[in-house]
């Protein structure tokens, strides 16, 4: 446990924009493998991830000043996350729909918590993958925003910067395009 462990985020912000580099450390500490999971999963690759994960904590760093208390920390750091992100895809122009025949498996990380996790369980998961892969970004983002990374629909219109009504219609239609991309 780091010294910082017992404050709300907005302590350690408030430290850190006072100079406390330890402060800012906690918040690192605390969100940098959710920040990466939501990068690897919207790039589709492990190391770029990283790469936009250290760029997002560093853009947020350069940028502690303008962060005020009325926005949650986490919704501010996503949305900056995002923001790298949708910059990288332009940036390397990537194409957002993957053939039904690409066999990614190998790719992606193995969701099973132990070795001998069952085989159905992994071909479930691979299959979800390579569906989410066929998704327009917009589409997969809010997904993951929602359903991995477990945010409310406010917080996802905040990190989106779009109104809740959309959030709740670009919900809908990504789920309707996950399950129209699933295997049957």
């Amino acid at each position: 446990m780091g010294i910082f462990s017992h404050l709300q985020d907005d302590e350690c912000v408030a430290r850190a924009q006072r100079g406390d580099r330890a402060a800012f450390s906690e918040l690192v500490a605390r969100y940098q493998d959710r920040i990466y999971r939501f990068l690897v999963r919207l790039t589709r690759s492990q190391d770029d991830a990283l790469e936009l994960t250290q760029e997002t904590f560093l853009h947020a760093y350069e940028a502690l000043e303008r962060w005020r208390p009325e926005a949650r920390f986490t919704t501010w750091l996503f949305q900056i996350a995002r923001n790298q992100a949708f910059d990288w895809l332009r940036r390397h122009k990537r194409v957002e729909f993957v053939a039904l025949e690409d066999d990614d498996e190998a790719a992606l990380p193995d969701p099973a918590p132990a070795p001998d996790a069952a085989l159905e369980t992994r071909q479930h998961f691979h299959a979800l993958e390579r569906a989410l892969a066929r998704l327009p970004a917009e589409h997969r983002e809010i997904l993951l925003l929602r359903e991995i990374e477990e945010m409310s629909y406010e917080e996802i219109a905040a990190v989106l910067d779009i109104g809740l009504g959309t959030v709740k219609s670009r919900i809908a239609r990504a789920r309707t395009g996950l399950l129209e991309k699933m295997p049957r």
